[in-house]
């Protein structure tokens, strides 16, 4: 069974900088077709970024240039590298599979902006 634990939001101020993570756990899983999901209060989860069956990524018109996706596959791990963060930005972050959620949710890790 897959397992995904998100970790490293926090609180930042408009502007900065955050890195969350996401370690795969559970079978021998290889993360190459894993994305990044966010939820903010009151709206649905939305697709923030992931990486195509060719490798290339992908990022949602909203986070595009500013948030960077990236992978260590020796790790079971996923990042997301994000800049010029903006309060609009404030959600639950997840990790899931790409370009559709297959794994069960993890908790998510929660990113809080300031203005």
């Amino acid at each position: 069974q897959v397992q995904l634990v998100e970790s490293g939001g926090g609180l930042v101020q408009a502007g900065g900088s955050l890195r969350v993570s996401c370690v795969v756990s559970g079978n021998t899983f290889r993360i190459n077709y894993m994305g990044w999901y966010r939820q903010a209060p009151g709206k649905q989860r939305e697709l923030v970024a992931g990486f195509t069956s060719g490798g290339s990524a992908n990022y949602a018109d909203s986070v595009k240039g500013r948030f960077t996706i990236s992978r260590d596959n020796a790790r079971n791990t996923l990042y997301l590298q994000m800049n010029s963060l903006k309060p609009d930005d404030t959600a639950v972050y997840y990790c899931n599979g790409y370009p559709s959620p297959w794994i069960a949710w993890g908790k998510g890790t929660l990113v809080t902006v300031s203005s």
